[in-house]
């Protein structure tokens, strides 16, 4: 019987490895809860939402100085202000959805053949996109148009479905609205934090009631895990991504997602 630390620990790598790539976090946990037993009732549903939050703090560690002086800068500066505004209104989308949608969701979608196929789906996506001459004309992504800022959001709730990706979602958005790939990754790393941030504030707020010492051990481990891996994946996959594409993502969903249909159907 595997442990509850060794448990916190796989799937924190997981996490961190697997968050800011475009092939779906909650895929790959929720894939790996079915096939490998390291997650079951409710305590280790929380557990995956609430490990995100350090991956999160690892964009915020990453991205400090930028962010200390947005924060800073937001009640003087215009164009701190308006990129602040800009993150809220992609983020709104998600907010929105999320709260009307939430239980339904989780409900009927957050099994591993809807995992599977939205991973398939959605390497066949990032082929295509990949493929396609696009013209970016938009290479920073504090400096989006607004409208450009609020699509993304609702192209971040297509991630709501597990298997999506809500890095992939918002990247390859961003990309067809204009902008490069360094600037499409880096926007959906920062429209991560609000999202993400109120997604684990829920999820602690519902779970309150449930969390033990021996609980909050296990997150506080499964926590580090995510953020030290998260630090690490993202400083190499903008580098990456930047000069080879997506290619190998896609690829890497479609196998996934593959063996996952083949172990289904074979009754695990």
């Amino acid at each position: 019987m595997i442990s509850d630390t060794l448990r916190a620990v796989i799937l924190g790598i997981i996490e961190g490895v697997t968050e800011f790539l475009p092939v779906s976090s909650t895929g790959h946990l929720l894939l790996a809860e079915r096939f490998f037993y390291l997650g079951e009732g409710s305590f280790w549903n929380s557990f995956t939402v609430l490990i995100q939050l350090g991956a999160i703090l690892a964009i915020v560690a990453i991205y400090f100085v930028k962010l200390w002086r947005v924060a800073l800068g937001m009640f003087s500066n215009a164009a701190d202000r308006r990129f602040v505004i800009g993150l809220l209104v992609a983020f709104l989308p998600a907010a929105v959805i999320g709260a009307a949608a939430g239980s339904y969701i989780k409900a009927y979608l957050f099994n591993p053949w809807v995992v599977c196929f939205s991973l398939i789906a959605g390497g066949a996506i990032l082929m295509w996109v990949d493929g396609l001459d696009l013209k970016p004309h938009e290479h920073d992504a504090t400096t989006f148009p607004l409208p450009m800022y609020l699509s993304i959001g609702f192209a971040q709730c297509l991630a709501m479905i597990p298997g999506v990706s809500r890095s992939g979602a918002s990247i390859v958005a961003a990309m067809l609205f204009g902008a490069d790939k360094h600037a499409a990754a880096e926007f959906s790393f920062f429209l991560a934090i609000p999202t993400m941030v109120g997604a684990f504030g829920y999820e602690f707020y519902k779970n309150r009631a449930d969390m033990t010492t021996d609980h909050l051990g296990v997150v506080a481990i499964g926590f580090v895990v995510s953020f030290i891996t998260a630090i690490i994946v993202v400083k190499m996959f903008l580098s990456y991504v930047t000069r080879h594409g997506f290619m190998l993502f896609a690829w890497w969903r479609i196998v996934v997602g593959t063996l996952g249909l083949i172990a289904l159907a074979l009754g695990r």
